[in-house]
Order: C-alpha cells, then structure tokens, then sequence
C-alpha cells in the first residue's frame, strides 16, 4: 500500500508538470500599452512642431491612448535626439524632425550622444521647399540686389539659423559658396526666436519654409526673395526659384522624417509606419499639409531609410564644400 501510495504521488506531480507545461503562452500586450511621446528637437511653433501635433493628434485617437508632443530644445537639436537614442526601444518615445539629426549631425559634431544612422527610420512624413526671408527695411528687393550688397559689405550681412548643421545654416552656406560671398551666421533656439528677430532688424535673413514665413510675409512684416527649389511653390506663385533669380544650382528642401530609438522591433516599427502612413493619406491629414504648404511623405520604412542616406550624401557634400569644421 505504501509503494502504491508513493508511485500514485509521482504520478500526480508528473501530471501537474505536464499541465503547466500544456498552459499556452501569455499574449503580448498590444502595441501601445501607454502614453506615446513625439519628441520635437526645437521650440514650439516650428513647421516641425505643428507637423509633431498633428501627427500625434491621429495617433492618439487612432491607437486610444495618450500621444504627446515633447519639446526638447537646443544644442542644434542634440538634446532631443540624444534622449530619444537612449530611451527604450519599445516605440513609446519617437523622434519628429528635420534632416540634421536624422542625417548629418555625426559630421557637425565630435562628441554626440547618438549617431543618425543608428535611429530606425519609420516614414519620411513630409517635404516643403525653403524660402529666403529678409528683413523688411533691407535695402535689397532680389536676390541679385541682396548679393551685390553682401559682396560690397564682406562679413557684414547677418542670417540667422536654428543653430549649427540645421537647415538653414546649411542652405546659408551654400548660398555663401555658390555666390562668393561672406556673411555672420547668428544661431537661434528655433525657427519662431529667429523670426522674431529678423522681424526686429536684428538679423538680415533667414532660410525658412513657407509654413510659417507665408502668412508673416502676407501681413508685410517681412520679405521673401527667392524659393529653393525647382518649381516655384503654390504657396508663393509670384515669388522666383533660386534658378530664375539667377543663382542655378541652389537647392533646398526641409523634410520631417519619424524614428525610433536603435534596437526597436521591426514589429513594432511596422505596426507604427502603417498607422501613420495612413493617417498622412487620409483626406483628414493630407489638407491639414496642404494647408502648411507641405508635400506628403507616407513612405515605407525601407524607402524612409533610403531617403535619410541620400540627404546625408548630399548635406554631406555640402558641408564640406562649405568647410564647416566639427565642433
């Protein structure tokens, strides 16, 4: 009786084993289990900014959970995109912005706390042409006219930038290097400060996009002399290329790309490009852009990833022809 005991013992725990080894695996928590936050590079009020906001407006009623937009300014954008480098790479802090962080920032600056290549490109988001923006009382009414005057005053012309390696720091040194001519670069926090104080005649000009230059140029507070880029803009029909005005050669676009952080899953990078990409293209989104003078993005995530390296290729080519040292 005993030894029946003991085996009817072994029997009943080896069942036990064998029924927790039968129960199935746990599912995995959907993607997003909480708040996601769209961190901004930049000040509040930039093209950038307002793009993050509507984005992660859809999102947030797209997933039913909290999206929010997370401004972290300064040090030409290292900042935010350090943060979001060293957060986990679970989808729940995302990157929005423009090309220096995405692209180029590794050859402006020795000591990043990430490295561009490393983020994991989700979609391009959107595209818009700059444009030059000069001070109202700048006694030059085109580009030719704002040449001759930066050639007769060498160093003395002053443009404003959101800080070293953005957008329009570059676009600043291509203009110098194409026209052979030598102006101050003034760095800023953002877009919005630099427009403030081109508008008070600190500065002379400034490489915007239309976005927030349109309607401030439409209430006569500054001027635009030319957009860089191919075709003119439909936002500003009477306003030349750079090409037309007599500079060919000149090309610059702003684009705005999302990433997540080095390591995220490609289930999870997946699940997000689709969601966003069908946002960007829903009638919704896509005249809220129209109505920003930007061109929509809504590319896959391998189509993302190319684009990033060819602007780093051709910002890359820039950046040495401008011979900006790194910092």
């Amino acid at each position: 009786m005993r030894k029946l005991g003991r085996l009817f013992a072994v029997l009943l725990a080896g069942s036990s084993v064998l029924a927790l080894c039968d129960d199935p695996p746990r599912a995995q928590e959907p993607y997003p289990a909480r708040t996601v936050r769209l961190v901004v590079p930049s000040a509040p009020g930039s093209t950038t900014d307002t793009l993050a906001r509507v984005v992660a407006d859809w999102l947030g009623r797209r997933w039913a959970k909290p999206v929010i937009v997370e401004n972290i300014a300064g040090g030409a954008m290292n900042p935010g995109a350090t943060a979001v480098a060293r957060a986990a790479p679970d989808g729940t802090m995302l990157l929005v912005a423009p090309p220096a962080p995405l692209a180029f920032n590794d050859l402006l600056y020795r000591d990043l706390g990430y490295r561009p290549k490393d983020f994991v490109p989700i979609t391009l988001l959107a595209k818009i042409p700059n444009i030059l923006v000069v001070r109202k009382d700048l006694p030059a009414a085109s580009l030719k006219e704002l040449i001759a005057l930066a050639k007769a005053s060498p160093g003395k012309l002053t443009y404003a930038s959101q800080g070293v390696g953005s957008t329009a720091h570059l676009s600043a040194s291509q203009l110098e290097a194409l026209a052979g001519i030598r102006m101050v670069h003034v760095p800023y926090r953002g877009a919005q400060p630099a427009l403030t104080d081109l508008m008070a005649g600190q500065v002379d000009l400034f490489f915007d996009t239309p976005t927030t230059s349109v309607p401030l140029y439409r209430a006569r507070m500054l001027n635009i002399l030319a957009v860089a880029d191919l075709e003119r803009t439909r936002a500003l029909p009477e306003i030349p290329t750079f090409s037309e005005a007599g500079l060919g050669g000149f090309r610059s676009i702003t684009w705005f790309g999302l990433a997540a952080p080095p390591g995220t899953p490609a289930a999870i990078a997946d699940k997000i490009n689709r969601d966003v990409v069908e946002g960007l293209r829903s009638a919704e989104i896509s005249n809220k852009l129209q109505a920003l003078s930007l061109d929509i993005g809504a590319t896959s995530r391998a189509d993302a990833a190319k684009f990033f390296a060819e602007e780093a290729a051709l910002w890359g080519k820039v950046i040495r022809q401008a011979r900006i040292e790194p910092q």
